[in-house]
């Protein structure tokens, strides 16, 4: 017999994803969005309100924004019936790990960030963060049975924030801003021809992070713990430029030195840059 499974915020990217990796044998579907006029993947049946969407299921996973989403949890987790999953999936965690906590004793909270985005055929090799809430080994065993071939970290909320701001933050950031730049260009196809490897490549990644809907980029960037992090990379800005300006080569190249050394440090440079070679040759073709 299939499980209920219902998806909160089928519309958005993550959602239909969602839809689409739980139809099948194992699972009946029902998403809810709302937006009504979406439209869901064939055999995902469509919620008529958010309480009707969850009152049956056994699994209810959130894709909603991540601003909404503990006041969602507060509002549907008294709803949910006995011994269902109630699911986070959220790219900041203190707050929602917060609100889940405060669930009622018949609804299990799991609270995980998949570290890909709807571009993934599968979680197949997949990281999945797991954040502790009340019984991690079970809220784990949880995760793990829903997506079986992914890669799990566990970590607690403060903690995953802080990383997050930096593997994604920050990421999000500085492409964002380059992307702006290189955008404004006047003669964009000129720049391309004349272009190295390294643009390419940067360019590729930068456009990609901009195929993300702006709720979403303002989501990720606003993560609190980015703001130190983003004024340690406008200090360091400022530093070289000034550095330049002043001709003092030789507080770059140490500057640059000791970069590398830390780089050396955790794995070396030379293996990246065959990396990035590989994929120049894929882009070349």
């Amino acid at each position: 017999m299939r499980k209920k499974l219902s998806i909160i915020g089928a519309g958005g990217h993550m959602g239909m994803w969602m839809c689409r990796y739980f139809v099948g044998p194992k699972y009946e579907v029902t998403g809810y969005d709302e937006d009504e006029s979406i439209q869901l993947p064939k055999s995902v049946k469509k919620g008529d309100s958010l309480v009707d969407a969850i009152l049956q299921a056994e699994y209810v996973i959130l894709c909603t924004p991540t601003r909404k989403t503990p006041e969602i949890i507060r509002l549907i987790a008294k709803e949910m019936k006995r011994e269902s999953y109630l699911i986070d999936i959220s790219s900041q965690k203190v707050k929602t790990a917060s609100s889940l906590s405060r669930a009622p004793a018949k609804v299990t909270p799991v609270c995980i960030h998949p570290m890909f985005g709807n571009g993934a055929k599968s979680p197949k090799n997949q990281n999945i963060i797991s954040v502790p809430i009340k019984d991690a080994k079970k809220e784990l065993a949880i995760a793990k049975s829903l997506f079986p071939e992914a890669t799990f970290v566990t970590i607690d909320s403060t903690e995953h924030d802080k990383r997050i701001s930096t593997i994604l933050g920050l990421t999000h950031l500085i492409n964002m801003v380059y992307s702006s730049i290189i955008s404004k260009d006047e003669k964009p196809s000129l720049t391309y021809k004349m272009s190295s490897s390294t643009f390419r490549i940067q360019k590729m990644l930068s456009d990609s992070i901009m195929s993300d809907t702006p709720d979403l980029i303002e989501t990720i960037i606003s993560n609190p713990q980015l703001r130190r992090t983003a004024e340690e990379l406008w200090k360091d800005i400022g530093r070289l430029l000034t550095a330049v300006q002043e001709n003092k080569s030789e507080e770059i190249t140490d500057y640059v030195r000791a970069c590398q050394a830390r780089l050396e440090a955790n794995g070396g440079t030379a293996e990246s840059y065959k990396k990035m070679i590989a994929v120049s040759r894929v882009l070349d073709k």
